[in-house]
């Protein structure tokens, strides 16, 4: 499941990918303001964001933030491993962080790795697959998505 974290961080740098043209430094306030997100817990994922190269920092009046590289350079994924970790739902699925479930007793005939590949394969392909210049170009998805029960 995402958290709350990853999407507030997805939020925050759509909200950068809006300023890219201007080349305006964002205060933490104003986007806080537009994506509805506390501030405080704003800056921490700024700040982590920071850390792993995708956002520039910047103090003073004039200050504020930016995307380090291009919206059509950065993936929904890559804002999501960076604050929640692997796409994976378990670790011996993850390609990034791989490693034992705990409650394993022999990964090699697990009956549920093959499934779990998969499963990240596909999340991954479409996480990957998406910038975030492709979703500030994207209608909303609750005017696009028909809702009618099966």
């Amino acid at each position: 499941m995402l958290s709350s974290r990853a999407k507030y961080a997805l939020r925050a740098t759509l909200a950068l990918t809006e300023e890219l043209p201007s080349g305006r430094w964002t205060s933490a306030q104003t986007i806080a303001e537009r994506s509805d997100i506390p501030r405080k817990f704003l800056e921490a994922i700024l700040v982590q964001l920071r850390d792993q190269g995708l956002v520039q920092s910047r103090r003073g009046p004039v200050g504020g933030h930016k995307l380090m590289k291009p919206a059509e350079a950065i993936t929904v994924a890559d804002v999501i491993r960076i604050i929640d970790g692997p796409i994976a739902l378990t670790p011996c699925a993850s390609r990034t962080r791989f490693g034992v479930c705990r409650d394993c007793k022999d990964m090699h005939s697990c009956q549920l790795t093959g499934l779990m590949q998969r499963v990240r394969d596909a999340a991954a392909g479409v996480l990957e697959g998406c910038t975030l210049a492709d979703l500030t170009k994207a209608p909303k998805l609750a005017t696009d998505l028909d809702l009618t029960p099966f």
